[in-house]
């Protein structure tokens, strides 16, 4: 009864968490990824561009980048327009203006078994592979899915909408004020190269691990490009063999299949192609990022004939 009351009081006076429940404005634009993608991160990033006067830390980034789960109702209603909010899950229909930021999935497998473990949430010797299999079949959250059906649901829905902007978190660790930029003109948020700066010192990975210490957080992703060390060919084949095509899509090297072969019969390729070349020639594109660097990767907007 007591619960029913306290719950009852703290809706009345906006003290509620909404979580899907959110009323969404026309003009709210969401900031989506997959857990250990980057999201904190480009949270921080934003919320040092928008509030340069103030000091961004674990404890208010919620209020300042707003989260359905852990914000109150009361800060919402709130917030500056356009409200900019944080989300783990998949394609959310009600909202017309999204930033998506994407990573390898080899090393957000490798994010999540380090963060799990930090956390005691699994043993130290859980074997790397039992967690590989989990993380491919979405055992590991059951309400947020797999890697590939929360990227793969964004993709296929929006990947050539104009309200939708995508980020691999790759690109964002080479050129963090570049896709920091994109953001700002995306979001219509005011910038400039000064600000833009500052925003990305104030949110390296130092000072992120300063704010972690003095909050006891565990949030900071593992190293890009851990897997090519720390994950054996029989669980690179496991991830490249479920999600290969969407990889390839992104631009991410496959190196236990052919990309071209991954996309051939892949819907995720049939919806990026969009409508035959001329001829009735198939072309597939990938969605993003520029990997010509590296070898047998695909290049920005490689069209694969």
């Amino acid at each position: 009864m007591i619960r029913y009351l306290v719950a009852a009081v703290n809706r009345a006076f906006g003290l509620h968490r909404p979580g899907r429940r959110l009323p969404v404005r026309s003009d709210d634009i969401l900031l989506a990824s997959y857990p250990m993608s980057g999201n904190t991160w480009m949270r921080f990033l934003i919320a040092n561009l928008i509030y340069p006067d103030r000091e961004v830390s674990f404890d208010n980034l919620h209020r300042l980048v707003l989260d359905p789960d852990v914000t109150v109702k009361r800060d919402f209603d709130r917030a500056p327009r356009p409200r900019i909010i944080k989300t783990d899950g998949s394609f959310d229909p009600r909202y017309r203006r999204v930033i998506y930021v994407v990573r390898d999935p080899r090393d957000v497998v490798l994010s999540q078994y380090c963060y799990l473990r930090k956390l005691a949430r699994i043993d130290d010797e859980f074997p790397v592979e039992d967690f590989v299999e989990r993380f491919v079949t979405g055992e590991l959250n059951r309400h947020l899915g797999s890697w590939g059906e929360n990227v793969g649901s964004w993709l296929a829905t929006r990947s050539r909408h104009p309200g939708f902007l995508l980020l691999r978190y790759e690109d964002l660790v080479s050129g963090t004020a570049r896709e920091l930029t994109r953001v700002a003109d995306f979001a219509g948020l005011p910038a400039t190269p000064e600000s833009i700066a500052r925003a990305v010192e104030r949110s390296s990975a130092e000072e992120m691990r300063e704010s972690e210490k003095k909050q006891k957080q565990n949030a900071m992703p593992a190293k890009s490009g851990g897997w090519r060390n720390d994950l054996r060919e029989p669980q690179i084949a496991r991830i490249e063999t479920a999600w290969g095509d969407i990889m390839a899509c992104l631009g991410y090297e496959l190196v236990t299949r052919d990309p071209r072969s991954a996309l051939k019969s892949s819907l995720i390729g049939l919806l990026v192609a969009g409508s035959a070349g001329s001829g009735g020639e198939r072309r597939d594109e990938v969605f993003a990022g520029d990997t010509s660097a590296a070898p047998g990767s695909l290049p920005q907007w490689t069209t694969i004939r």
